[in-house]
């Protein structure tokens, strides 16, 4: 099994936070597609790319820590613990998508993702203490800082002639306290007992959120958010190309989620999750910079989306220093 050093733990960190903030620009590539039909593709992408690191990376070497063996060995309830993790996550994440259908990248992802930050920052030094806590305290709260001028950012897209939406704000807000939640299961399977490796993890995680989709987004497909019920015949008839965003998507995602839990375990939960929260600050500049999501806003909005650039990277800087 490939297990990075610290300085390499570091860097694969910060490649899951470009993946986790990028993913969702496959979405937007797709032409009259439905994000719940989307999704069956991005969560069937997640589970194969999972599978094939740990069938490369993840086996390399062999022995007792490699894929399959450490499958074998590793304690049911921590199998189950990175299924729940998974189908948790995958709540969080269908609502941080139809976040994004209501409000747009610049600011479902920096709500939602920011306050998963914190929630999951706090529960997972709870169970795996890694890191100075001071500073990851620090960092916590210039995250918390960056989501209110995030905030402040979207209150005043108003004046440049767009509806706020309070049911967007709050979709987003119910995606990030789930988001936060599934990284102390992630912890829990990779600390207790005969704990699974990341590798190992991020398979059943996937598979977890994949199982999910099944009840719960097939419940948005009846009841959705945003738009009309959908059924799947839209999914058989969709564009070859649509589906291969879709699969992208959930190619990039997963291998960022690899990534952050294989940094995980030598870097700690907590600093390696909060790392890869930074997404929100990789989103927005696709939101910003590609999809002009705040063309024509004013003075104050592009001041507040400025603060929170600035605090999101302070924040960054101050988890990465927790571990050096």
């Amino acid at each position: 099994m490939f297990e990075p050093s610290g300085t390499l733990a570091l860097i694969m960190t910060l490649t899951s936070a470009v993946c986790w903030g990028s993913w969702a620009n496959t979405g937007k590539l797709t032409k009259n597609y439905r994000f719940e039909l989307f999704y069956w593709d991005y969560a069937i992408g997640i589970v194969v790319i999972s599978l094939f690191w740990a069938l490369t990376l993840g086996s390399m070497g062999g022995g007792p820590n490699g894929f399959l063996a450490n499958v074998a060995s590793a304690d049911n309830t921590n199998i189950l613990s990175a299924l729940a993790g998974g189908f948790v996550f995958n709540i969080a994440n269908l609502l941080l998508v139809a976040g994004i259908d209501m409000a747009g990248l610049a600011v479902a992802f920096p709500l939602s993702i920011g306050v998963a930050m914190v929630v999951g920052v706090v529960a997972s030094y709870i169970l795996q203490p890694k890191g100075d806590v001071v500073l990851l305290a620090v960092g916590v709260v210039l995250a918390v800082a960056a989501v209110v001028m995030d905030g402040r950012a979207y209150a005043n897209l108003a004046g440049a002639g767009r509806a706020v939406s309070k049911k967007s704000v709050v979709v987003c807000l119910v995606s990030g306290v789930l988001m936060g939640s599934f990284a102390p299961l992630v912890t829990r399977a990779l600390t207790t007992g005969h704990a699974l490796t990341a590798y190992s993890i991020s398979v059943f995680f996937t598979s977890g959120a994949l199982l999910c989709c099944f009840f719960v987004n097939v419940y948005f497909m009846r009841h959705p958010l945003v738009g009309d019920p959908v059924n799947f015949s839209g999914y058989f008839s969709a564009r070859g190309i649509d589906h291969f965003w879709g699969l992208l998507g959930g190619f990039i995602w997963g291998t960022g989620g690899a990534f952050n839990f294989v940094a995980g375990g030598k870097l700690g939960v907590a600093i390696s999750y909060a790392i890869g929260q930074s997404a929100p600050m990789v989103a927005a500049l696709w939101g910003v910079f590609v999809w002009k999501e705040f063309a024509g806003a004013g003075g104050k909005a592009k001041g507040y989306l400025t603060a929170m650039f600035a605090a999101y990277i302070l924040a960054l800087l101050v988890i990465a220093k927790a571990y050096g």
